[in-house]
């Protein structure tokens, strides 16, 4: 393979004003390392000194072929200019990787040319690698001569350590979880592209109970490792901020507002410059305060409760959502300029019963959470781990308090595990619990949904009937897509496919109509 060596002239080094040391000539008289063919790129001012060099690199250097280009630039150090330039050499050098290995020689031109040729060497417009070269120093008569390779697979050790520390940024936004769903895992590692190199807000959504709030503390943690913000976490509630107080909880609140002593407050806006604020349940924030929000997210300034002054606070911002905003946004309850601000990077948590090869880690970490809690050590019979591991990951186990459900139900197996070991007999009654409070949960929705259409009293069979009925219909696209559904063994044995009419009538015995379920 020859050596292919690229280079500026240097105007001055290679003149020779340095020691005496000139590094284009020298560089082709280092030992070890046979300069084949010297590409030596000039401006026409600097047309004699080329030639010079050219004589001289050939007189040290017999074997070595020296080519000039001439290249002349209006200004050296524009990057715009120069980068223009040096990429259409690039496009029409013609390079011949399995004959030639290329070099760009750094030591010469301006430092603005140095950075070009960085540039296309890493982005493999020109595939070569790079060469810095140095005076003589002591007892080294030669100068300096130091090889630098950007293909970064080379480098397994360095590779590596990046590899490493990427897994560790994933460890961190996942809790120390060694997670098994690939789509949450596939989230992660986005998530943590996007934290560590944007400062945008990010959405997190999801149902009640996915992780929102942890996730927005690591991911606060993660910016923090990467140094993308050096003030504090704010945490707020949106679901508390109700009436008068909610603008001066957010904006602060200045004392000639009241006229009262101790009414003065910094507000949660200013207490998260330089930092994160997470607005948390965003989706039950009201529309003024939306407002107020929009503008101090896209200006950094607002006015306290109370103040003539404006104020500044810069932050970056994670909001959270268990509502779908998108629909919310639609019947007109959040402010569109407010969502479109936020969502762009939307992240969508999934629920716990989406994560079935998760249960078994997950138990482990509530397991280890509860024995810090409690201040022992707890474990599973095996009968006891098997049985409760079935029930969690049955697609019928529905866990609509998604992790709160979870880790209630392990902590409260290891407070009452006799002898700090978890039988069959509890978790089987534990089981039993959770199945109660989640009928009794979807008796009450149940209910208010139902009540919603139909005003006189109703039994409790006709209730569940009517409710799972409306949801349906709900969810369905007309009529006939709802009969269907729920009419689809009935059917057969009835010998009739006039679903839309059985639906209507059954409908109409609590009053109701198609037309009007379909317009809510």
């Amino acid at each position: 393979m020859r050596n292919v060596v690229l280079g500026f002239l240097g105007t001055q080094l290679d003149s020779g004003k340095k020691r005496g040391w000139r590094p284009t000539v020298s560089l082709c008289e280092v030992d070890g390392f046979p300069v084949d063919r010297l590409e030596l790129l000039y401006d026409s001012k600097f047309s004699r000194l080329a030639h010079g060099i050219k004589r001289d690199v050939e007189e040290a250097s017999p074997d070595t072929e020296v080519l000039l280009h001439r290249m002349d630039m209006d200004n050296p150090w524009d990057l715009e200019e120069v980068y223009a330039k040096l990429y259409d050499f690039a496009q029409t050098y013609g390079f011949d990787e399995d004959r030639e290995r290329y070099h760009i020689h750094l030591t010469t031109g301006t430092h603005v040319g140095q950075i070009c040729w960085f540039l296309l060497s890493e982005s493999r417009h020109i595939p070569a690698a790079l060469i810095q070269t140095g005076p003589p120093r002591g007892e080294n008569t030669n100068g300096t001569f130091d090889l630098i390779d950007l293909d970064l697979s080379r480098y397994d050790a360095l590779q590596q350590r990046f590899d490493q520390q990427s897994r560790e940024y994933g460890d961190l936004l996942k809790g120390g979880i060694e997670t098994r769903n690939a789509p949450y895992n596939a989230l992660i590692d986005r998530i943590e592209q996007v934290a560590g190199q944007s400062d945008a807000p990010i959405l997190l959504q999801g149902e009640s109970g996915t992780g929102k709030s942890e996730l927005a503390l690591r991911i606060y943690e993660l910016k923090l490792q990467r140094r993308r913000v050096k003030g504090r976490l704010v945490q707020v509630n949106c679901a508390t901020l109700r009436g008068g107080s909610a603008v001066a909880t957010l904006f602060g609140q200045r004392r000639s507002h009241t006229g009262q002593p101790g009414t003065e407050r910094s507000g949660l806006l200013r207490e998260a410059d330089g930092g994160v604020l997470f607005l948390d349940e965003i989706d039950e924030l009201g529309l003024e305060e939306q407002a107020l929000l929009l503008h101090a997210i896209e200006t950094g300034r607002y006015y306290p409760l109370g103040s003539d002054s404006e104020v500044t606070s810069k932050f970056q911002v994670i909001a959270g959502a268990s509502q779908d905003l998108m629909a919310l946004a639609a019947d007109g309850k959040f402010r569109i300029d407010l969502l479109s601000r936020l969502n762009l990077w939307t992240f969508r948590l999934p629920p716990l019963r989406d994560r079935p090869e998760d249960m078994e880690v997950n138990l482990r970490f509530e397991l280890t959470r509860a024995e810090k809690a409690l201040g022992t050590r707890v474990g599973f019979n095996a009968d006891a781990a098997e049985a409760w591991l079935r029930f969690a990951k049955a697609p019928s186990t529905k866990w609509p308090g998604n992790f709160r459900d979870f880790s209630g139900a392990v902590l409260r197996l290891c407070t009452l595990a006799p002898r700090g070991r978890i039988t069959r007999a509890q978790v089987e009654d534990e089981i039993s619990t959770l199945e109660r409070r989640w009928r009794a949960a979807d008796g009450n929705a149940d209910g208010k949904l139902v009540a919603e259409y139909v005003d006189t009293a109703l039994d409790l069979f006709d209730i569940a009937q009517l409710a799972q009925t409306l949801r349906i219909c709900q969810a369905s696209s007309s009529v006939s897509d709802a009969g269907r559904k729920l009419f689809e063994v009935s059917r057969e044995e009835r010998k009739t496919r006039n679903d839309s009419d059985r639906l209507r009538k059954y409908l109409l015995k609590f009053g109701l109509t198609w037309d009007e379920i379909s317009k809510r």
